[in-house]
């Protein structure tokens, strides 16, 4: 039922635009002009699927981006140069129709049509900060404030006054939903990740409050702290009951995206999680990713292989570990993807990692750092359903290290960071980022921010870079602006490429990537 009322929503909720078309839109007589009560569930439910990637955009915005660049996945096809740095300008255009079209505008009439104390208006708040920090993380300084309003030019905004912004909403947010009566449920039978559980909601709010912290302790560690602490306080997520995933149809263009992609079989395991799933003989490995077609062994390939060597027999995809069988299967030499799995958001997983992080940079996270990195990998191990105590505790006190992943180019151990909670600090927060990154698989956007913001995990250099901006063994920052913005919002864009404090390319850090 859930699934046909979205469907509803993703056929009839094209009522929305950028703001070029606002004043078409509110003069067509084919398009809603009034948005009543009855119209916001379908509005959310449709917010919610465009936030989170469906398959009309996930190829192009996250797998042969983000999954890449957290090193997630390898190309195995010379088809796409985004794997050496290469970029495609339109795709960068993409990952702004989706904000700015297909989410925002939604979540602002759901505000705009609601008391600002309202269960309703606080999970739009939330998921307003959920896609926004993903565009903000990939561009730096965006069109924010004056987003989704009918404006014929959007000004840019700073990135320290956007996470500012999206502290204050997830608080309040969280505030407004605490004060509702016990009991009370929001948007029921259309909400796709909660079903409109409060309490879920709470917690999945203040992880990302948690998250968002962690992002900016480098570069404003007072803030962090307040943030970090605060949200813990407020209530994290603590199980995986409490997980954010999100429903997913065959209906529309809602099916998983990485389900989709992993059909086309154009990308493998890249070299560098092989690496590590490899030496630490991790159960999740088997999970993650399948043997190959040919051979039936688990291979991976290295990020920015060059045509030549994508052309060996050993790097082609029959060669290689497609992602498991959560998302796709081998009936014969035929793929079939299975596209309704749900689609993972968020996770306890790296909430714990998070607070162990937040431990060792003496915050109170309500427990000490070790306690807390352990239980972040046995609520990975469990989520993926590996339950075995045995299993869990040999895992916790191994030695075991990365190990050459057994590629084309023979290439060695990735790094030499060990699973058995270490006595040294340093070598502590490498372990923290080496399993906040496996335990957020498949999700690259945030193993990318999160390697940008700490460094961890070690990964591999691309073996060639064909962007100039990115020289030899450097790694990309962010995406250039969409060439959309030159031609529509030139004046605005110029201001905005000003917050960068570089150039408007590739190589330019982001505000809160300061090492």
């Amino acid at each position: 039922m859930r699934r046909n009322m979205l469907y509803g929503a993703l056929l009839g909720l094209s009522l929305i635009s950028c703001s070029k078309d606002f004043d078409r839109i509110n003069s067509d007589p084919n398009n809603i002009t009034v948005i009543t009560q009855r119209e916001l569930p379908f509005m959310f439910a449709k917010a919610q699927s465009s936030a989170a990637m469906n398959r009309s955009f996930y190829q192009t915005v996250q797998n042969l981006g983000a999954d890449l660049y957290g090193q997630y996945f390898a190309l195995t096809t010379n088809s796409f140069s985004t794997d050496r740095y290469l970029l495609t300008p339109d795709w960068q255009r993409r990952f702004w129709t989706v904000v700015y079209v297909d989410t925002a505008p939604q979540l602002k009439s759901i505000m705009d049509n609601t008391e600002s104390g309202t269960g309703e208006a606080a999970l739009a708040n939330i998921m307003w900060v959920y896609a926004f920090h993903r565009l903000t993380d990939h561009f730096g300084p965006i069109p924010y404030f004056a987003a989704a309003e009918a404006r014929d030019v959007i000004p840019y905004d700073p990135m320290d006054k956007i996470y500012a912004d999206f502290f204050t909403r997830l608080t309040t947010a969280v505030d407004h939903l605490k004060a509702l009566p016990a009991g009370t449920t929001i948007f029921q039978g259309y909400d796709l990740m909660y079903n409109g559980n409060v309490e879920n909601w709470i917690r999945f709010a203040n992880s990302m409050r948690l998250r968002l912290a962690l992002r900016i302790s480098k570069v404003d560690p007072i803030k962090a702290k307040f943030e970090a602490e605060a949200a813990v306080a407020a209530g994290v997520m603590t199980g995986n009951g409490q997980n954010a995933i999100m429903l997913k149809s065959l209906s529309g263009n809602d099916t998983n995206g990485l389900s989709q992609v992993a059909v086309w079989n154009e990308f493998s395991m890249s070299s560098t999680i092989a690496s590590y799933l490899k030496g630490y003989e991790d159960p999740r490995l088997g999970i993650y990713f399948q043997p190959s077609l040919s051979g039936k062994v688990f291979n991976s390939v290295r990020n920015g292989a060059i045509a030549t060597d994508l052309g060996q027999p050993r790097n082609q995809s029959r060669a290689n570990s497609n992602v498991g069988t959560y998302w796709v299967r081998y009936n014969g030499e035929v793929l079939e993807g299975n596209f309704t799995q749900n689609f993972h958001i968020m996770c306890a997983a790296e909430s714990f990692m998070l607070r162990a992080e937040g431990a060792l940079n003496g915050w109170n996270m309500d427990g000490t750092a070790q306690v807390l990195y352990e239980q972040g990998i046995r609520l990975s191990m469990a989520q993926w359903g590996v339950n075995d105590e045995k299993i869990i505790r040999n895992y916790l006190s191994s030695t075991n290290r990365p190990t050459a992943p057994g590629d084309y180019h023979n290439s060695p151990a990735v790094a030499v960071t060990p699973i058995k909670w270490s006595g040294t600090e340093a070598e502590q927060r490498e372990q923290i980022g080496v399993q906040k990154w496996l335990a957020m698989y498949p999700n690259g956007m945030e193993a990318w921010a999160e390697y940008r913001r700490s460094g961890y995990p070690k990964m591999y250099a691309v073996l060639q870079s064909d962007n100039p901006d990115l020289p030899a063994g450097t790694f990309i920052k962010r995406l250039p602006y969409p060439l959309t913005e030159v031609t529509d919002n030139f004046a605005e864009l110029t201001k905005g490429r000003a917050l960068l404090g570089g150039a408007d390319n590739a190589a330019t850090k982001l505000w809160w990537d300061v090492d």
